[in-house]
Order: C-alpha cells, then structure tokens, then sequence
C-alpha cells in the first residue's frame, strides 16, 4: 500500500486553479487579490512564463518590517525568484521533506513546462493525514476480523 501518493493525488482532489500577479502590480493588489482568493501565496507570471512567486511571509519580512510601502512597492521588489517546481508524479514525502529543509510553504506544480496547479505544506498533510486514517481503518477491520478482501 502506497502510504503517501504523488502530488497528482492531491491535486484531483482539489481545484487546479492557479491564482497569478504580474511582477509590475503593487503589492497592495497582490495582497488583497490574496485575501479575495483566500490563499497565502500567488505565482508571478510574466509573459506567460513563471518568474517567482510572491507570499504572505515576503509581504511582512520585505515590505512591513522593512517600512515599505505596499501601494508604491511593485511585487517584483519582493517576490522570491529562487522557485523549486514540481512534477506531478513527484512523491508526497519527498515534497514533504524539501518543503520543511527549505522552509517553503508553497509549490508551484509544473508538467511538460507549464503551469499544472500549486501544492501548499497544508495540502500535503490534509492527504497524509487521509491517506493515514484510511490506513487505520484498514487495520482496525482487520484485527476485529470484519475485514473482507
């Protein structure tokens, strides 16, 4: 039994949409697109290719404690540029363990170079979570002999 899946798993468990900002809007937009969207990081794309991407933690390490300000600051200032991706056949664990070694939250999801969704640590252990649960169950009917094949 497979305990972690691939991040495909997750991701048809889940919608695929991609929220995205321009490196040339304000991080003002880009936070209250964040907050309209109820999530906690966007991708930044320019002409169409992926160039970073931009989170809540960058908004307060480099605009609110830096004393910027977020309608003058452009979210190219701040997004992070150094972008892991991932393929959608990757394993959860191994995502699992590059997200908690390099303390990222997000990743972008790309198949045959484009965009295909983004995965966040929460999506990762809402399924590992699942995944373990079912696995459980499993073992529980079994020991009390109501498992069938």
């Amino acid at each position: 039994m497979n305990v972690t899946g691939s991040i495909d798993a997750i991701l048809n468990n889940k919608s695929r949409e991609v929220h995205s900002v321009s490196p040339e809007a304000t991080v003002y937009d880009a936070i209250a697109l964040m907050a309209e969207k109820n999530v906690g990081a966007l991708l930044v794309i320019e002409n169409g290719q992926l160039v970073g991407i931009l989170s809540e933690r960058d908004y307060t390490r480099k605009v609110m404690l830096r004393g910027k300000r977020s309608r003058e600051t452009l979210v190219r200032e701040i997004m992070s540029t150094s972008l892991t991706t991932v393929d959608p056949k990757q394993p959860v664990d191994d995502c699992l363990r590059f997200m908690t070694e390099k303390r990222v939250r997000h990743l972008p999801v790309v198949k045959e170079g484009e965009i295909y969704g983004v995965i966040s640590i929460g999506d990762l252990v809402k399924h590992v979570i699942s995944v373990q649960s079912a696995t459980l169950d499993h073992l529980e009917r079994y020991i009390s002999g109501g498992y069938t094949n």
